[in-house]
């Protein structure tokens, strides 16, 4: 897709209602250092829409990302990480739980796990969730830039069997520096904006 425009149009805090939208929107759920912003940043081909940071946990509302008047992306708080207070990610989780429950526009969500490492408690309990609520999600396999060539395909069964992932379920490896990933994961996107 040729990204013509792309804005930050809402942030979602704790007490915010979510807006409507007829467009289709794609969500983006992983851990707090995992680089969701920097996905986004490379799907839409901008530097620094989606604020990246060298601190965890800096996303601590859901993001809405207009794509070309067409669609949204959205850019939901970061979990597992461990110095928020525990009532505040208990916030953090009703709200992306609100969100996942009520966008009768969500066509898909995409959870970003680190290649490198075997999925966290976190992570699985995510993709089991996400599944549990009627999704199938797609999964992101982030900094492959981060591995050697000849670990991309071990790393990538870890990941698999630590999810639980079916066969026939979606994982896509993708770089933030060489953008590998990146067209498959459009194709993905515009095979399901309808």
């Amino acid at each position: 897709m040729i990204i013509k425009k792309a804005e930050l149009e809402t942030v979602c805090g704790i007490t915010s209602r979510l807006p409507e939208h007829e467009q289709p929107e794609f969500a983006f759920a992983g851990k707090s250092n995992v680089g969701k912003s920097s996905l986004i940043n490379g799907l839409l081909n901008r530097k620094s829409l989606a604020r990246t940071s060298s601190q965890p946990g800096k996303t601590q509302t859901i993001n809405f990302y207009r794509v070309n008047d067409l669609l949204y992306f959205v850019d939901l708080p970061g979990y597992g990480y461990t110095k928020a207070a525990v009532e505040v990610k208990e916030k953090w989780g009703k709200m992306v739980e609100n969100y996942l429950r009520k966008s009768s526009v969500l066509r898909c969500v995409f959870l970003l796990v680190d290649i490198r490492h075997e999925p966290s408690v976190n992570d699985k309990t995510m993709y089991d969730w996400i599944v549990r609520n009627g999704f199938h999600p797609i999964v992101i396999a982030t900094k492959l830039d981060k591995i050697k060539r000849s670990q991309i395909q071990k790393q990538v069964k870890l990941l698999r069997t630590g999810l639980g992932m079916e066969r026939e379920d979606i994982l896509i490896p993708f770089s933030a520096e060489t953008k590998q990933g990146r067209e498959e994961i459009w194709q993905l996107i515009e095979s399901m904006e309808n």
